[in-house]
């Protein structure tokens, strides 16, 4: 803050690499599509070496949320992204909240007033009304009649000695300059023929986007501003800002919007496009990123299961197209069965699942008559290793279907013996097949064990014996194979199982 702004000398020059920035308003919290324009930012840093900047926006005062530029930052660095500098981490360009630049931007208006480049308007927010009615009356677009730019230096003075409220506009010219966005190709658009001068500088003292962006930009030596498409039309006008100011500025690109599947806009109403939701549900942070990347552009081509250093060394921005993205969430639980199976084959990556498995565990059946052997990591991590690429959530292991992986079943010989008469003679072929086993159990092995015990009945048929034991060990009638069960469980479980089933 200690450059003069007055001076209008150039920022401090960037490092080697780019310098992006992430801008988010402390409005709510992080949804999807702030994520992907959050990432886009980061990928483009990452693949050049240079720097991801989160700057908080906080300067509308009335829609802020206490709590909401903590929340923002935790979810990116929850998501693997976490910015280099930040009001966090800090960093030489700091403050990086806007509410805490409000003297960088006060200083930048006085050097905009000294030049003819903005003016003080006076008007007040009863005659705004009015120009609105009036517009809309007409069926025309609402917009300032520019009327305070024509005011007097002795006019603004004597309104300054009444003390009349103001506000800072910024003067729009005809004659846009063309500009290459790195998106969308060469685009103008001429904001005085359809817009009138906008405030750059509010009552309060607080600024507007356009003003804070483009000096925070220059002061925070931002090369490259990718963001949303719906900026695209008020680049020009911040273009027009850089050159009162007599600043070079950074390139730009414009990046689609990112909707539903359906071509609609996602909805923040329902919840369910936060992060914090997808957190809280047990989505993988790798999987969203994988989403949210192949639905749109960007990439030479779509390919689910990419991680992080993929999408770093893939990442094109010269691939993405004006298009928007179509997100369908209903794919994402098979993206994060893809990058789940590779946390579990992951040995650092599988103990962490192996202890939250152990709390959601405890926490579901911790009230049930559970053998605490079954939280020992042994045999947890033998669970995961099993069901590798069959489940897309870690709690889903939590859930009825899994549930005689944790609580022994009650299943009485009776039920056995309405399945088969000869339940207790393949009770007694299995008891004799675990009591002999001497080397670790495979499934591949196990289930020959298993069709050569079925040819000792008398009856019995194959889908009969393996519905018999399925029960028998699960108390349930579909599941993973009785192969897989019997090698999860351990040979003294499941002899401990079907005894109690047969004497009960």
């Amino acid at each position: 803050m200690a450059r003069a702004v007055r001076a209008l000398g150039g920022a401090a020059g960037p490092g080697p690499g780019p310098r992006v920035r992430f801008g988010p308003s402390p409005t709510g919290r992080l949804h999807l599509g702030g994520l992907r324009t959050a990432l886009c930012n980061f990928l483009f840093a990452r693949q050049r070496r240079g720097a991801f900047v989160l700057r908080i926006e906080d300067t509308d005062r009335l829609r802020a949320l206490r709590g909401a530029a903590d929340g923002i930052e935790d979810m990116l660095e929850w998501a693997g992204i976490a910015p280099d500098e930040s009001p966090r981490r800090g960093g030489a360009f700091g403050p990086y909240q806007q509410s805490q630049r409000l003297d960088l931007y006060r200083q930048a208006c006085d050097v905009l007033l000294d030049r003819g480049a903005a003016y003080r308007c006076f008007c007040t927010p009863q005659r705004l009304q009015l120009l609105k009615k009036e517009a809309l009356r007409n069926q025309q677009t609402p917009r300032y009649d520019n009327r305070c730019r024509h005011l007097t230096p002795k006019e603004v003075a004597e309104k300054l000695s009444q003390g009349l409220d103001w506000v800072v506009r910024f003067r729009l010219e005809r004659g846009v300059e063309p500009f290459q966005d790195l998106v969308y190709g060469w685009n103008k658009h001429e904001v005085a023929e359809v817009e009138g001068d906008p405030v750059i500088l509010k009552g309060d003292g607080f600024p507007t986007y356009h003003l804070a962006n483009v000096v925070d930009d220059h002061y925070m030596a931002i090369s490259h501003v990718l963001r949303g498409t719906e900026w695209l039309t008020s680049t020009s006008k911040h273009l027009l800002l850089y050159k009162a100011f007599g600043w070079d500025p950074p390139q730009f690109g414009h990046l689609p919007l990112l909707l539903n599947k359906d071509g609609a806009k996602l909805s923040k109403r329902q919840g369910d496009v936060f992060l914090e939701r997808f957190a809280q549900d047990g989505y993988l942070p790798e999987a969203l990123l994988d989403i949210i990347t192949n639905c749109g552009s960007g990439f030479a081509e779509k390919q689910m299961g990419r991680t992080l250093e993929e999408l770093i060394s893939q990442f094109e921005i010269g691939r993405i197209t004006t298009h928007s993205a179509l997100l369908d969430l209903e794919k994402l639980p098979e993206f994060n069965r893809v990058h789940l199976a590779r946390h579990i084959e992951n040995e650092e990556l599988r103990q962490k699942l192996i202890r939250e498995l152990q709390s959601l565990v405890e926490c579901v059946y911790g009230d049930q008559q559970m053998d605490k052997e079954v939280l020992e990591k042994e045999y947890v991590e033998q669970v995961l290793l099993m069901r590798k690429g069959h489940i897309s959530l870690l709690k889903d292991l939590v859930s009825c279907d899994y549930a005689y992986l944790w609580v022994r079943p009650s299943v009485s010989r009776e039920q056995l013996q309405t399945i088969s008469a000869e339940a207790d003679d393949l009770g007694k072929l299995v008891l004799g097949l675990m009591e002999r086993q001497t080397a670790v159990l495979t499934m591949e092995e196990l289930n020959k064990d298993l069709r050569n015990l079925q040819k000792q009945t008398r009856e019995t048929k194959y889908s009969s014996m393996m519905k018999l034991l399925r029960l028998a060990l699960s108390g349930q009638q579909h599941g993973p194979s009785v192969a897989e069960m019997m090698v999860t469980l351990g040979p003294r479980e499941v002899c401990g199982r079907i005894r109690k089933a047969l004497s009960s």
